[in-house]
């Protein structure tokens, strides 16, 4: 497979599935097993806004390489065509190119920087069930 040859939607189709494995891993871990809670908990790191919030706050910290800039880029600037009905499109692409991010993370073997990722972005998330 050549990951330069994926488009911004494929990479963020795998890195959507890769973050939302390590958001329920991580709720599991914490002691929730139903449904509704687990549902309703992971909606504040896989949604648009959470993930926008997420990379403007690694962005802004100048915690991102050029190449994943450049990576979170080719995400953001793909046109699906479509938009959920209740986030904004630029909020929307901007997720978009974050999950891209976490997808090439992933398919790049780069475990451990996807790891660093989600320890930070985790610890800016506070939890109820943190507390249990």
């Amino acid at each position: 497979m050549q990951l330069n040859e994926l488009s911004g939607s494929t990479l963020a189709y795998i890195g959507d599935a890769v973050w939302s494995l390590l958001v329920r891993e991580y709720l599991v871990e914490l002691g929730y097993g139903r449904a509704k809670d687990l549902q309703r908990l992971s909606v504040q790191f896989v949604s648009a806004k959470a993930q926008a919030r997420f990379y403007e706050q690694l962005h802004d910290a100048g915690q991102l390489s050029e190449a994943e800039e450049e990576i979170f880029r080719r995400g953001r600037n793909f046109k699906s065509g479509s938009v959920p009905k209740h986030t904004d499109v630029q909020i929307y692409r901007i997720s978009t190119g974050f999950e891209a991010l976490a997808g090439w993370w992933h398919l790049s073997g780069q475990q451990e920087r996807l790891r660093k990722v989600w320890e930070q972005v985790r610890t800016s998330v506070k939890l109820a069930a943190e507390q249990r």
